[in-house]
């Protein structure tokens, strides 16, 4: 049984794809087999981090969902990137080409489409987790993927706009009938008193705070060249990481 896990952030620069590289990682390297989706079609990114070139991608996410591949024809398998493990990672990536974003944007796409390629991506490598790395705000596409989902999580920085943006995603999700939604605190500066946040957090948004991860300036400095999780172990951001590993792993 595959585990749909859908990772949103009401604003963009919150560090979803960050926190969904790493995290897929982290399972993989906990044996577990993991799918990822860059369903960002305006603005991906994801494959970036995973080390994915432009010269390196054929079909993409754009092209399933207009008919012209097979889901795992867009699945690039990049579990050498995370070095030696028992499990596997395959990112679908969203298309880079500015043609293709603009087709996007101009004429949309069956949505209904998006949950299929979820489906079939999971049924043809046996996934363990399938990770949703999603646009953010609200938009069809995102509501279809909170929707399906096993799980969400949902990005907030400590920041007045992150709280008020996600208090609505939150009711969102609630009308979905989602029974698994969770808050991770993102770009935690130091001085800030983590339990304290957390508390408050949780009284806002009625949900469980999953994780509370610092501002990194390790991660900042790194500039999206890859994981960060992988060259850093020991930083707290990539021990923040594990643990919402180990808290999806059940452990």
């Amino acid at each position: 049984m595959t585990r749909t896990v859908s990772i949103h952030s009401y604003r963009g620069g919150t560090g979803k794809s960050n926190l969904v590289a790493n995290l897929a990682t982290a399972l993989a390297r906990a044996g577990k087999h993991v799918g990822v989706f860059d369903t960002d079609i305006q603005s991906p990114g994801v494959h970036v981090l995973f080390g994915l070139a432009p010269d390196q991608v054929g079909r993409t996410l754009n092209d399933f969902l207009w008919g012209n591949c097979a889901i795992t024809d867009a699945a690039y398998d990049r579990t050498a990137v995370i070095g030696p493990c028992t499990g596997s990672v395959h990112l679908v990536p969203s298309s880079i080409k500015a043609a293709d974003i603009a087709r996007i944007i101009k004429q949309g796409f069956d949505v209904g489409l998006l949950n299929d390629g979820f489906q079939q991506l999971a049924a043809a490598l046996s996934l363990d987790f399938l990770l949703v790395d999603t646009h953010p705000g609200v938009n069809e596409e995102t509501l279809l993927s909170i929707a399906v989902s096993d799980t969400v999580l949902l990005i907030v920085r400590p920041d007045r706009q992150d709280f008020q943006g996600t208090a609505v995603t939150i009711d969102l999700a609630r009308q979905l009938d989602v029974q698994d939604a969770n808050i991770i605190l993102n770009k935690v500066p130091s001085g800030i008193d983590k339990e304290t946040l957390a508390a408050r957090a949780e009284a806002a948004f009625g949900i469980p705070v999953l994780a509370v991860l610092p501002l990194s300036e390790g991660l900042m400095t790194l500039g999206s060249e890859g994981i960060f999780g992988l060259g850093a172990p020991d930083d707290p951001y990539a021990v923040g990481v594990r643990g919402v590993a180990a808290r999806l792993l059940g452990q």
